[in-house]
């Protein structure tokens, strides 16, 4: 099997020498083998592992909440987060390509002596899972979130932000705490849950169909476990899983107020 040195996985990683040597010393990533003279290997499954360490980077997520998703992943988990790692970069491909073309329509119109169409303008900024909510709810739903988001101020949309941050640092705060699924405290916070869901304008918890507001919930709680930045801001896949059953018991209790059953209660 083919290895690299440190310095030669530094130029193709296109990071420096002390970086490997520091990931090394956190246990992020430990050399396939140390030769007698001290210089450090690493195998294709380590350049693999470094592969994920870089892409989990990009997302924002600390040195060691990427530690803690590696470690505590399973192989099937392994292959669920790369596929949802691949879907994340086939979105962030197609913005790049909408974005080319917004910088390419406006050089164009500078050439031709008119004004560029704002629209086009600012195609691609800022809309990663447009083909997920059109997939999901439609092109309506998908053109009513954006133009809701698109229509706040700078200061409305960092205020909406603080305020989904403080939701899932108490989602964290009362995993780690020990809140049971049935605890008031946690039915409080599903109720913040849903209402907070219910003011994005185009989604069926906005529109107040239950059906369809159900499937949603159940699919973003489940989203929550798979994708590894919403698992980091949860807390890492604990924390994560916390959530997704909690909001599945809601799910379950609302199904069974409205249709007496027997339901079951364990999450998928």
């Amino acid at each position: 099997m083919v290895e690299w040195p440190t310095g030669e996985l530094a130029r193709r990683a296109g990071i420096s020498p002390r970086t490997l040597r520091h990931y090394d010393q956190i246990g992020l990533l430990t050399p396939t083998r140390t030769s007698g003279s001290g210089l450090r290997f690493y195998d294709a499954w380590a350049v693999a592992r470094l592969q994920r360490i870089l892409l989990l980077r990009e997302t924002g997520m600390s040195l060691a909440g990427i530690a803690e998703l590696l470690d505590g992943e399973t192989e099937g988990q392994e292959d669920e987060a790369l596929e949802e790692q691949i879907r994340r970069l086939h979105r962030e491909r197609d913005a790049l390509d909408r974005k080319i073309r917004a910088v390419e329509h406006l050089l164009e119109a500078r050439h031709e002596g008119r004004a560029p169409k704002p629209d086009v303008l600012l195609d691609g900024f800022n809309d990663l899972y447009e083909e997920e909510v059109v997939a999901h709810w439609g092109r309506e739903a998908y053109q009513a979130g954006h133009d809701w988001w698109h229509g706040k101020t700078l200061a409305q949309q960092q205020a909406w932000k603080k305020r989904s941050e403080r939701l899932v640092a108490d989602w964290v705060r009362a995993q780690r705490a020990g809140a049971t699924l049935d605890s008031p405290e946690v039915r409080r916070l599903v109720d913040r849950h849903v209402a907070w869901l219910g003011e994005i304008p185009g989604t069926p918890t906005h529109t107040g169909d239950r059906k369809r507001s159900s499937a949603m919930i159940r699919g973003l709680a489940h989203m929550y476990v798979q994708d590894p930045a919403m698992r980091h801001a949860f807390g890492g896949r604990v924390g994560a899983e916390f959530v997704r059953d909690a909001l599945l018991l809601h799910i379950d209790e609302e199904q069974e107020r409205r249709h007496p059953g027997p339901v079951s209660r364990v999450p998928a």
